[in-house]
């Protein structure tokens, strides 16, 4: 954290990209965060609207390991993570597809 910066403090990257992640693949840096001294994470208001993340909504947080150490985590908002499981499992667990 620079000097002058507060616990909180973001630096939003409108187009820079991740190595495998850019504007074609639909991923992209939203922005950089700081951890403050509770271990707490500011999501910042445009990334907030943006996601249409609102006061009292569940995110799951997911990691992805390499070499027994978790190298990535992204945030979904829960309800669209139960979607996304559904329509997964959904159709196997109902014999329409083969496996």
């Amino acid at each position: 954290m620079t000097p002058n910066q507060k616990s909180g403090d973001h630096t939003s990257l409108p187009e820079r990209t991740v190595e495998g992640c850019g504007p074609e693949s639909g991923c992209r840096l939203e922005a950089i965060l700081s951890v403050d001294e509770r271990g707490q994470v500011l999501l910042p208001k445009d990334v907030r609207q943006k996601a249409g993340i609102a006061p009292g909504d569940k995110l799951a947080l997911i990691g992805w390991e390499r070499d027994g150490s978790i190298c990535c985590l992204a945030l979904l908002k829960a309800d669209e993570l139960n979607g996304i499981v559904e329509s997964i499992l959904g159709p196997k667990l109902r014999g329409d597809e083969t496996a």
